[in-house]
């Protein structure tokens, strides 16, 4: 089947003035504007901001340029790294979209991909934010449900019944958050060519969300990125969010690969989409290179943190003589689930420890966990503030038991 994409983006063939101009710019002959409104070309840019505004929808040409450099590499030490054994072409700054987030982008695909009354497939247990965006572009989330036996995985035989059942003729999408959060579940390579093939046959893009990617903790083998599949038509988000640590640094960007007929589709109607939103601000985007280049070293600090905190807390259970609390293994992210006895109620849970320790925290089901007895915890204080987090959940359970 081929990929729907929705009617409210308008994509009539241009005007005949539309026309001209495209093909006067071809021919390389620059056209003067009757109507030029753009007050930076003439000669009325702030000093603040002296620079042309150029209204590329995609974002600044030199920022998806730096910006694809630095995929290219990064992909190119992925696939020589144990963690992943994928590797993919350079990326192409032409198939960057850089807007202000990832939750941004999540809008523009929604948009490009589904009419209202539409859905999206979405994963649970997960975070609420893409049902709550979902909504408010007038579009239904299917949830579908990860399993843990030990670890997390994927049942694609339940995705294959939810993609023929009766929501799926109005199925647009599949979000896949790798890894998930708070599951730090990875997508296992075995799933991802299953998913593949099943959004393939029923018409169905793939939505990657792949900002914790960068952040292994205890990860199975054969890791790696959705970013750059080229089996079905695949939108990779990431952003500086999380790739800095720094989630005032709002910046996201997605890449679009896959058929070459969809991706060409979905550009031109992406488009459509950006250059309505405008693009990112100069002010910001000048700023890219420089952030790229401090990305590396920022994410390895990070990275330490997490690893280490993951570390302490295993220790700190293997010596709790009660025994009470476990932890689900994460192979990736900030974020680990504990798991307490299911005879605690987790909202009781949570309010002793706010009144007894001042400490709030977010227990399972804010996720949609089908079972009691989970809070998540992270991964990211400094180790003594980390330990006395921990130290609180395991004092307050054992309170809960005597």
């Amino acid at each position: 089947m081929t990929v729907h994409f929705s009617s409210r983006v308008n994509v009539s063939d241009p005007n005949p003035i539309a026309l001209a101009e495209a093909k006067a710019k071809a021919d390389g002959v620059t056209l003067g504007k009757l109507n030029d409104s753009n007050p930076t070309r003439h000669g009325l840019a702030p000093a603040l901001v002296p620079s042309v505004y150029t209204a590329e929808p995609r974002g600044p040409k030199s920022a998806r340029t730096a910006l694809a450099a630095f995929l290219s590499d990064r992909n190119a030490e992925d696939a020589a790294s144990h963690e992943a054994h994928m590797g993919y072409p350079r990326v192409d700054a032409d198939d960057l979209y850089i807007l202000s987030s990832t939750s941004e982008a999540y809008s523009w695909l929604i948009k490009l991909l589904c009419d209202p009354g539409d859905a999206v497939l979405a994963p649970k247990p997960g975070y609420p934010l893409i049902e709550s965006i979902a909504r408010l572009e007038g579009v239904e989330t299917v949830e579908y449900q990860l399993q843990f036996d030990g670890s997390w995985f994927l049942d694609t035989a339940s995705l294959a019944e939810l993609l023929d059942g009766e929501h799926g003729s109005r199925i647009r999408a599949l979000v896949l958050i790798n890894p998930n959060n708070p599951s730090g579940s990875y997508i296992k390579p075995d799933e991802r060519r299953q998913i593949v093939k099943l959004c393939v046959k029923h018409g169905v893009a793939l939505i990657a969300d792949e900002v914790f990617f960068d952040y292994s903790l205890e990860p199975f083998a054969g890791n790696a990125r959705l970013a750059g599949e080229s089996g079905v038509l695949t939108f990779a988000l990431d952003g500086f969010s999380k790739m800095l640590a720094a989630p005032h640094a709002k910046v996201g960007w997605i890449q679009v690969s896959g058929p070459k007929d969809d991706v060409e589709q979905a550009k031109r109607r992406l488009d459509v989409i950006a250059d309505d939103y405008l693009p990112m601000s100069d002010i910001i985007a000048e700023r890219i290179p420089a952030l790229l280049e401090a990305a590396p070293v920022q994410t390895g600090r990070v990275r330490e943190r997490v690893r280490g905190n993951l570390a302490r807390l295993h220790e700190m259970l293997k010596a709790d003589p009660n025994g009470l609390v476990n932890v689900l293994r994460a192979e990736g992210g900030w974020n680990v689930l504990l798991r307490v006895p299911s005879v605690i109620d987790e909202n009781e849970l949570v309010l002793r420890l706010i009144a007894d320790c001042r400490i709030t925290g977010q227990p399972g089901y804010f996720f949609d966990m089908t079972s009691n007895g989970y809070l998540a915890i992270s991964l990211l204080p400094e180790p003594a503030e980390f330990e006395r987090n921990v130290r609180a959940v395991l004092d307050v359970t054992a309170r809960f038991m005597e």
